[in-house]
């Protein structure tokens, strides 16, 4: 058994390199075809440049509730209310989940665990990151700080909110009413979920980056295998991975958004912002998104 997670941790760190080296080899080329400009900024200047665009992005991000209007607010009064609604299965689902656990290939096993992580998320957004700032592609480094703002904001806030909530995790067994509010102890920081939060912001933001609307359908996909893993590792409830989904798409829009005003190129131009509009009505939440 541990060899095959060794090989699929192989696998997994040959695929993130992978990743990046699929994002930054569509601008590489055409960057080293450019003659060298004696005015552009050096890399340390830019670096410094990109740095006050992550901490921005991450301040930016968690002052636009301040900002929001009844139309993000009735947003965000259905996926409060979406959320209550899964909550209510949470336990059937977290049973039924578990059941799987065994019938799961070790290399997707694998992924959900360890690829979801903090260390595996900041390996995927440091490399593309990196690759941009090396190659002094614009388009390539603001993806890099979507990818590390996003991750930090997300991250931190979610940190945050399992203490101050304290929701006991499925693997507790007292059931998904348990709440022990600053609890220290991890059985207590199952609310919302940080594996779902840091793979589904990187899915989110990469998949921004390209037309192809099956493309992108993948990359959420593959995104959402953290949160699912954690289902069946009996970490988190359904209404923790869900919560945490809404939390990247968020953060990864409004950030996004004030990286407009940072940069002047997007590494998809053609790419729309999302639009989500929620309506409330008797006995039913719709949520809609305009792609």
């Amino acid at each position: 058994m541990e060899k095959k997670r060794m090989k699929a941790g192989r696998f997994w760190n040959r695929s993130i390199f992978f990743v990046v080296f699929i994002l930054s080899s569509q601008h590489v080329n055409s960057q080293m075809q450019k003659e060298s400009d004696s005015s552009e900024p050096g890399s340390w200047e830019l670096f410094k440049y990109d740095m006050g665009s992550v901490f921005g992005g991450i301040g930016y991000s968690y002052s636009r509730p301040i900002h929001w209007k009844s139309e993000e607010w009735t947003t965000f009064g259905a996926v409060v209310g979406g959320t209550a609604l899964l909550y209510v299965f949470d336990e059937q689902v977290s049973e039924f989940a578990m059941r799987q656990r065994g019938g799961v290939p070790d290399f997707i096993d694998y992924y959900g665990d360890r690829v979801g992580s903090p260390t595996y998320n900041y390996m995927l957004t440091g490399g593309v990151y990196l690759t941009g700032l090396l190659t002094k592609d614009e388009k390539l480094r603001r993806l890099g700080v979507l990818l590390l703002a996003s991750a930090s904001s997300a991250g931190l806030l979610q940190q945050v909110s399992k203490s101050i909530i304290g929701r006991a995790r499925p693997e507790y067994g007292n059931g998904k009413d348990t709440f022990d509010p600053f609890n220290p102890n991890r059985s207590f920081h199952s609310f919302p979920s940080g594996h779902t939060i840091l793979a589904f912001s990187n899915a989110y933001a990469i998949a921004k980056q390209f037309e192809n609307p099956w493309v992108k359908t993948g990359i959420y996909l593959v995104g959402m295998v953290p949160g699912a893993s954690r289902l069946w590792d009996g970490q988190h409830w359904l209404s923790d991975i869900a919560f945490g989904v809404a939390i990247s798409i968020f953060t990864v829009e409004s950030i996004d958004r004030y990286l407009d005003k940072r940069y002047r190129k997007k590494y998809n131009d053609k790419t729309k912002m999302v639009n989500w509009n929620a309506s409330l009505g008797l006995g039913q939440i719709i949520i809609r998104g305009n792609f």
